[in-house]
């Protein structure tokens, strides 16, 4: 067998191609994006399949005390019935005052199952501590667990953690640098300095020189019209372009 078929054998050769993209499939708008939410609160309406530790009984008290009701000293109350939580949800970009998202509901503590649970009103924060959210419902849970008398147990999938669709209303918008300066920048999904300056040249082409400049490999910064509206028709114009984008693809013999 001839050398050069040998090495074609056990050799990967990568090729460079171009493939038509749109913009809006190869990169997202810097500083459009979701926001992690988190906030601790509690499960209630368990059917004894709660738990009772401390953590758990000093929220207890705390909401109880809310509430205007104030327990005897040295009273410890039967929280079977009641689980401590982490509650977690993403807030997507542009989110509005009064508009529903889904939250996401886990035990924290020893409870055994929150199927048929209620979660209490709970706040939602984001890194910077500040209230986005207010989540409140019946959990819909996909797990669940049994014990027979003979002290023997069965689970299916997890029991302790639990949905609620349209759990939480959004109480305050994050601010974006959409709508501020005078450029929008465009981030590559995939680093890459030729995919990044045909991006450019594709922009430049259809709206002029010097409209569009690639900063590095994964940057491309466009200059925008200030007006909301102008630059929202002027967005879903930028990203619906097409251009050749570099790609590479192994092949092996």
């Amino acid at each position: 067998m001839k050398h050069w078929l040998k090495l074609l054998l056990v050799t990967v050769l990568v090729s460079p191609l171009a493939q038509a993209a749109r913009i809006k499939d190869v990169s997202e708008v810097a500083g459009v994006r979701s926001n992690q939410l988190v906030g601790y609160g509690l499960v209630v309406g368990l059917a004894g399949t709660g738990e009772s530790t401390p953590f758990t009984d000093q929220s207890f008290n705390a909401m109880l005390r809310n509430f205007g009701i104030q327990l005897p000293p040295g009273t410890k109350p039967k929280t079977k019935n009641v689980a401590a939580v982490a509650v977690s949800a993403e807030l997507p970009a542009f989110s509005k005052q009064g508009q529903k998202i889904d939250v996401t509901v886990s035990s924290i503590g020893s409870a055994k199952s929150l199927r048929g649970g209620t979660l209490v009103q709970t706040f939602l924060k984001g890194l910077d501590g500040k209230t986005y959210a207010v989540a409140q419902g019946n959990l819909i849970v996909g797990g669940f667990s049994a014990e027979g008398a003979d002290g023997s147990s069965i689970v299916g999938n997890t029991p302790t953690v639990g949905r609620i669709t349209d759990g939480a209303t959004v109480e305050q918008e994050v601010p974006t640098p959409f709508g501020r300066g005078d450029h929008i920048t465009f981030n590559l999904f995939d680093s890459d300095f030729t995919t990044a300056q045909r991006m450019a040249d594709s922009i430049n082409s259809f709206l002029g020189p010097n409209t569009a400049s690639a900063m590095d490999a994964t940057s491309v910064r466009v200059r925008a019209p200030r007006d909301l509206s102008q630059r929202v028709a002027f967005l879903s114009t930028v990203e619906n372009l097409e251009f050749h984008q570099q790609m590479r693809q192994q092949k092996s013999l």
